[in-house]
């Protein structure tokens, strides 16, 4: 059988891989607390996955111009001045602040066909990401998107502002 020291190299080992693989994500929930890690928030009462779409769509559809970022992501950045730049009021959601970022992202990734971030949405369609936006607005056609914007997401009061965001909610 075992000797002492082999039981524990063994332990040892086993403790390791299943470490990796956890903090990779890819082990099932179900082996796991619940308690969910996300930036530096943590959470025992997820969003599911249905949540979390019919949470960006309600984001979206209450907000002109809808930023799903990072705050590290020099593409958000990207983006984010864009707006800036042309004064444009918008709402900022910084999926590495938000208690269900991860799974946020995943809804974003199933509803626009895109993981990375940012994911940008003007007047409840996605025009893409940063790289996206700031072509858009080169060619002159990102401010009259924003200018279309249905009269609800025009005068959103909610949080949104030109330089204001949300984090984590």
């Amino acid at each position: 059988m075992f000797n002492p020291g082999q039981h524990r190299d063994y332990f040892l080992a086993l403790f390791s891989f299943f470490s990796m693989f956890a903090r990779a994500g890819c082990l099932p929930r179900v082996a796991w607390t619940g308690c969910r890690r996300m930036g530096n928030f943590t959470s025992s009462t997820a969003l599911s996955s249905t949540s979390c779409v019919q949470y960006v769509r309600e984001m979206v559809s209450h907000n002109c111009v809808v930023i799903f970022s990072k705050t590290t992501c020099p593409y958000c950045k990207m983006a984010k001045n864009v707006f800036n730049e042309i004064g444009a009021t918008y709402k900022v959601i910084e999926l590495d602040e938000h208690n269900d970022g991860r799974r946020l992202q995943e809804a974003l990734a199933q509803m626009t066909g895109a993981r990375t971030v940012p994911r940008v949405f003007i007047n409840g369609n996605c025009i893409g990401g940063g790289s996206d936006t700031k072509q858009l607005h080169q060619q002159g056609r990102l401010l009259p998107l924003i200018q279309q914007c249905a009269p609800c997401c025009a005068t959103s009061s909610d949080g949104s502002g030109s330089g204001q965001f949300e984090s984590a909610k």
